[in-house]
């Protein structure tokens, strides 16, 4: 099933960009606190990268770049995770969804299930490969495919949702 996609492609010289990706950035600092208080939650659900896809994919670009940038740097200066030795995978990882998810949403201009599938496998693909180049350790650089995909499964089900739930407000409103 898919959705035709109302896109929202912000530039950099407006406040509606930097007021959105704040309410994203917050999504992504409260939901990874939520879930870390269950054990192995952040490397099992994945929160960080859960309001960078929909940004991303509803907002554009910009706000997905905002967001993936803030968010990890953020979290760890507050709350101490990730690590900050962890932040150049996670950083690499939230840009790479940042821009695939940007890119599919303007390129193909719905939301289904396929294509967000499509966004999560290749940022999960490409910074893999990423992250294996810069820990230098392939065992650990498969941690999310090897325990993340409730969180992946979390993206591709709870991004669509709530993606249809805000364009079906802005239909309302």
């Amino acid at each position: 099933m898919q959705t035709a996609l109302r896109l929202h492609t912000l530039p950099f010289n407006s406040i509606k960009t930097y007021s959105t990706a704040l309410l994203f950035i917050l999504g992504n600092i409260i939901l990874p606190q939520l879930f870390h208080l269950v054990p192995q939650g952040g490397i099992t659900w994945l929160p960080i990268y859960f309001f960078t896809l929909i940004g991303a994919y509803k907002y554009g670009w910009r706000v997905g770049l905002l967001t993936a940038l803030v968010s990890p740097i953020a979290n760890a200066l507050l709350f101490g995770m990730p690590s900050v030795a962890g932040l150049p995978a996670i950083i690499l990882k939230s840009v790479l969804l940042a821009a695939f998810a940007g890119y599919a949403a303007y390129h193909f201009k719905k939301v289904s299930l396929a294509v967000l599938a499509a966004v999560i496998l290749s940022y999960q693909f490409v910074g893999t490969l990423g992250e294996w180049l810069i820990k230098g350790d392939f065992f650990i650089a498969c941690q999310d495919f090897r325990i993340g995909i409730p969180g992946m499964l979390l993206q591709l089900f709870g991004a669509r949702a709530i993606i249809i739930i805000i364009q079906s407000g802005e239909d309302r409103g």
